[in-house]
């Protein structure tokens, strides 16, 4: 996971007529690390790579695979550091909105379920279909100066999301090399997850969730904490494993994805995700026959998204997990994996909502 991974960073929504102010931040979103199953929170979230998790496989059939991620983005940050509700206000990223949106968190929980065919060694195709379910709380757009007025309980808007993702088609080959241990990637993925936002004037374009109680009861959320993007973005990636001992393995992999059109693509109302380059690196340690500790290097660089409903400043980054795990075989063709992710490195634009850590859990089954 990448994905992006994201996949998030802050999270937000429109400009809210309750408060006179312009619009919030924006939640960077997901992406998929060569060649996996994986989602992400973009700049704050899963980047794991879990077909290095459970080892690149050339076995023809279907392989199944199922995983589920949480991410709890609890602490503000900006560049690398933490930040504070004052600085937000008082020291906004745009300064002609004079002022700032405080968002208090988000919970994120995804669930992937995919599934891959190897039609012989060389070429491959996999579909992954995303449940995405996340609850976002904002304490609004503020303007300046700030006052610990705006960060009570009363100030506090909530709203859940729930429902299925975009879908991801990805083809593979790695018919380079006789060992087969060199791929490439090239995909899809589709706008099939509800998406939306809400224009300046009241407008309600797409399906949005909307904030269900506090002072923005009813009033749409951030067109990238929505389910789905409402692009098509193109996915190119590559991957590399090789034996470098008796014990250990190591795998490279690489992906960069683009929105190439978009559905909220009117003047005033459009939005279009960032492109995300991500990267990872790990080791596997093959002594045991059934159990195989591994530590992953995941790596994410996100551009701003752009258009009328999005948070242009706050939502590029760059950030680095180291995640340690391991995976174990319950039966000849069933393996379970578990990871954390360490954030190690980030700088983000803007300010953004960040994780302490992200936890995944998996099953793939060879059929």
């Amino acid at each position: 996971m990448l994905t992006t991974p994201s996949p998030s960073s802050r999270a937000s929504r429109r400009r809210p007529p309750w408060r006179n102010a312009a619009r919030g931040g924006a939640f960077l979103l997901s992406t998929a690390l060569a060649p996996q199953l994986a989602h992400a929170c973009a700049t704050c979230g899963c980047t794991l790579s879990t077909d290095a998790a459970t080892g690149y496989s050339t076995a023809t059939g279907w392989r199944i695979n199922l995983d589920y991620t949480y991410i709890d983005q609890n602490q503000l940050r900006h560049d690398g550091g933490t930040a504070s509700p004052a600085q937000v206000v008082d020291r906004p990223s745009d300064p002609s909105l004079g002022g700032g949106e405080i968002e208090k968190g988000t919970v994120n929980r995804y669930i992937n379920l995919g599934a891959t065919y190897r039609f012989d060694a060389d070429w491959g195709v996999t579909f992954v279909l995303p449940y995405v379910i996340r609850g976002h709380d904002t304490y609004g757009t503020q303007l300046a100066p700030y006052t610990t007025e705006e960060t009570s309980p009363g100030q506090v808007s909530g709203t859940h999301v729930a429902g299925i993702g975009d879908i991801k088609l990805i083809g593979s080959y790695q018919g380079f090399l006789p060992t087969h241990n060199l791929g490439v990637q090239f995909g899809v993925k589709l706008p099939t997850g509800h998406y939306g936002g809400q224009t300046d004037g009241g407008t309600f374009v797409g399906h949005p969730t909307t904030f269900h109680s506090g002072p923005g009861a009813g009033e749409s959320l951030d067109s990238s904490l929505q389910a789905g993007t409402g692009s098509t973005d193109l996915i190119v990636g590559a991957y590399y494993f090789q034996p470098v001992s008796q014990d250990f393995d190591l795998f490279a992999s690489g992906q960069f994805q683009a929105a190439v059109r978009e559905r909220m693509n009117r003047p005033g109302a459009d939005y279009r995700p960032g492109n995300q380059a991500s990267a990872s690196l790990g080791l596997r340690y093959e002594a045991h026959a059934n159990w195989v500790p591994q530590l992953q290097l995941n790596l994410l660089r996100r551009s701003a998204d752009q258009g009328a409903f999005a948070d242009t400043p706050d939502t590029a980054g760059t950030v680095a997990y180291l995640s340690p795990g391991i995976s174990a075989s319950l039966s000849r063709n069933l393996q379970f994996y578990a990871f954390v992710q360490l954030p190690v490195y980030s700088h983000l634009d803007g300010y953004q909502l960040f994780p302490h850590w992200t936890g995944t859990v998996g099953l793939s089954m060879q059929l």
